[in-house]
């Protein structure tokens, strides 16, 4: 007997960072790995990040957000989180669109480090030339 779903899931990527996101009707509180959010994000600037796609759909006291994130850094991971807010927001409301879209909260930031090449001491810095 399949039960009924009582969240929307979305999943959010950004550089190695990845995050599974649900959304759940309450109150406005966001649980990041067990911790709240402000816990595991000390800096205002990536509480922010994490907000914006509440904050711009104006969802912030809607939800109760429950976020299992790893990998990469505490930025890359803030953004990993929104990504996967946004995605879960459109489960929940399909004319959030057009306002994600306009942001760019829907796009999943493609830029990853390059890999270091053989013969070269990173990605593309090379030797130095010398003449004589």
């Amino acid at each position: 007997m399949a039960q009924k779903q009582d969240f929307q899931y979305g999943t959010g990527r950004r550089k190695t960072a990845v995050s599974r996101t649900r959304l759940y009707p309450g109150d406005g509180t966001i649980i990041i790995n067990g911790r709240d959010f402000s816990e595991y994000f000390p800096i205002k600037t990536l509480q922010m990040v994490v907000r914006q796609a509440l904050v711009l759909t104006k969802t912030t006291e809607s939800f109760t957000i429950k976020v299992n994130v790893s990998g990469g850094g505490l930025s890359g991971q803030a953004q990993a989180v929104r990504h996967g807010i946004s995605r879960a927001l459109l489960l929940v409301d399909p004319n959030f669109r057009p306002i994600l879209k306009k942001a760019g909260l829907l796009t999943r930031d493609a830029r990853k480090k390059e890999r270091k090449k053989f013969g070269l001491h990173g990605a593309r810095k090379r030797p130095q030339y010398s003449k004589r």
